[in-house]
């Protein structure tokens, strides 16, 4: 690591120096290097800094400093030089020098205490802090330097006695405070803190970033009420920043969240964070992030309506926030709004073209819609973009499997199906769909059979994973076992027109015509407008 090197100059010095200034910015000049302050780290450059153009730098500077001992560039040219050799020792002797011999020079007293840090001097840096002090008065930088020097030593007592010395000379300057009321807090002194807080806002009763703070060291203690006070006056008060406010609310949801989890109900806390979201409702109507919040916090009460209102408003309102377009398109999932959920999902691809699950979306809505083709372009996206997430894509393959069933194109749906499969072999869903597609298409019947039963074994009361099992085994000319399954399916109490009908032609092929007519009219009484059940009970025969 380098040190970087700065020549400031006063006005041209006398003739007889010209030429060693001059060479001494050009020396510099080369390293390809400069450097601001003593105690900032430089950067390296393309060029770099060779040693020896700094060792020649310093033999220079010190010629220069025998010619002009009150010009202060020189000191600090000469200091930055030996910091940057590591020579921290003569960089801060220098320092004192040009401090003690130029007038004017005792600003530089904070540079000079910040080497002494950088050397790891702490006892000396605080020195020049009181020095520091002795000429400005009490100000910030040192109090808050020696502050965060003592605590790093373990000397608790001496900073905080620096923090009250500050707040005796700022006494209305608010980030004093708020700096001592942390570090009291910080060192298991929250009692005190809160009365630092408490007078300091008696006296400003406008400060509302007091008050915030204040909310969180009394909500530390268990003094809910006195918080949620505060938090309250915080909200009304439109000085203090949106982004503390919304970073709150988040703090309540996220409690929220954690209660749901334990099966904790609260109603006064859930009262209470959806007045403070119709506190920044009101005073920030058209502020997308507003709305998002207002989103999570509705998502996690499970109002589903008033969650997905905000999110729309949200992203309407141009919110940039993916979560909020993927919770959006979810709660449209939740309640069948396929045509909004194409379109929002079709929105939120423009905004964000490599994200799965806008794709999945997109592509459910479209399957849901029977919009086949479509469904399967989306799908397949969102497939491509998951290749990491094998579960996800697994469920993605059930999905494509149905489409492409409906597009009659088996040999993709059969490949889908079965890669699906090889993730997770006990795959209720697909193990119907598949079973029972096969069997509509009288292919691979075996295949099916195996599934069906596997589907039976681990679902034994399912009336449609039931009448799946019955009717592969009377495609597989089975009657008298599909005949048992499908009574027992019917018995469930959960019978459909498909169920009857199934059954009807399963007494048919046994030869039970008359009962088998008798479960053609009793599917034509749940389904009276198909077609095909008429035919069956008018000719008493299958179609």
């Amino acid at each position: 690591m380098t040190w970087e090197i700065i020549v400031r100059f006063d006005p041209p010095p006398v003739d007889k120096k010209k030429t060693l200034l001059i060479y001494l910015i050009s020396l510099c000049s080369t390293t390809g290097h400069y450097y601001p302050s003593i105690f900032t780290k430089a950067k390296s450059s393309e060029k770099g800094t060779k040693e020896e153009d700094i060792q020649r730098a310093a033999q220079s500077i010190d010629l220069a400093l025998k010619y002009e001992k009150k010009n202060k560039y020189f000191y600090l040219l000469a200091s930055n030089i030996y910091a940057n050799l590591g020579q921290f020792e003569k960089a801060t002797a220098i320092l004192e020098t040009m401090i003690k011999e130029v007038k004017g020079t005792d600003d530089y007293l904070f540079e000079l205490a910040a080497l002494y840090l950088y050397n790891k001097k702490p006892d000396e840096a605080l020195k020049v802090y009181d020095r520091a002090e002795e000429v400005m008065g009490v100000n910030e930088v040192s109090s808050q330097q020696k502050q965060r020097i003592y605590l790093e030593r373990g000397k608790t007592q001496e900073a905080l006695a620096e923090g009250e010395k500050l707040l005796e000379a700022y006494p209305d300057e608010p980030r004093y405070v708020l700096g001592f009321a942390e570090v009291l807090a910080l060192n298991g002194q929250r009692d005190k803190a809160i009365q630092y807080l408490e007078s300091f806002i008696k006296e400003h009763p406008e400060a509302g970033n007091a008050k915030m703070v204040l909310a969180g060291f009394y909500k530390d203690a268990g003094q809910e009420q006195k918080s949620r006070d505060y938090v309250k006056d915080v909200f009304d008060d439109t000085q203090v920043e949106l982004s503390s406010k919304l970073l709150m609310l988040g703090t309540y949801n996220a409690l929220l969240a954690q209660n749901k989890s334990k099966k904790i109900i609260d109603p006064e806390l859930e009262s209470y964070a959806v007045m403070l979201f119709k506190k920044l409702e009101v005073n920030y109507p058209d502020d997308a992030e507003v709305h998002l919040v207002g989103g999570d916090l509705y998502m996690t009460l499970e109002q589903d309506e008033n969650a997905k209102k905000e999110y729309l408003i949200a992203v309407r309102n141009g919110s940039g926030s993916f979560e909020a377009w993927q919770n959006l398109l979810y709660l449209e999932t939740q309640t069948n709004e396929f045509d909004s959920l194409i379109a929002h999902s079709e929105k939120a691809l423009e905004l964000f073209p490599n994200q799965a699950m806008i794709y999945y979306f997109n592509g459910y809505g479209h399957l849901r819609k029977n919009q086949y083709r479509e469904a399967a372009y989306s799908l397949e996206q969102a497939k491509k973009l998951s290749s990491a997430n094998p579960a996800f894509v697994s469920d993605l393959n059930g999905m494509l499997g149905d489409c492409y069933h409906s597009t009659k194109e088996y040999a993709k749906s059969d490949k889908a199906y079965d890669e699906a499969l090889a993730f997770n072999p006990n795959n209720d869903l697909i193990l119907n769909n598949y079973s029972y597609y096969l069997a509509l298409r009288k292919e691979n019947l075996e295949k099916a059979e195996k599934m069906s039963a596997q589907l039976f074994k681990n679902f034994p009361d399912n009336p449609s994973y039931l009448d799946t099992y019955g009717w592969v085994l009377y495609e597989r000319g089975k009657y008298k076992e599909a005949k048992k399954v499908m009574e027992k399916a019917i018995q469930t109490g959960q019978g459909t027109a498909i169920h009857f009908e199934h059954y009807g032609d399963i007494l048919f092929q046994l030869g039970d015509i008359d009962n088998a007519v008798k479960q053609w009219q009793k599917a034509k009484q749940k389904d009276g407008g198909n077609a095909s059940l008429d035919k069956k009970i008018s000719s008493r025969k299958l179609n």
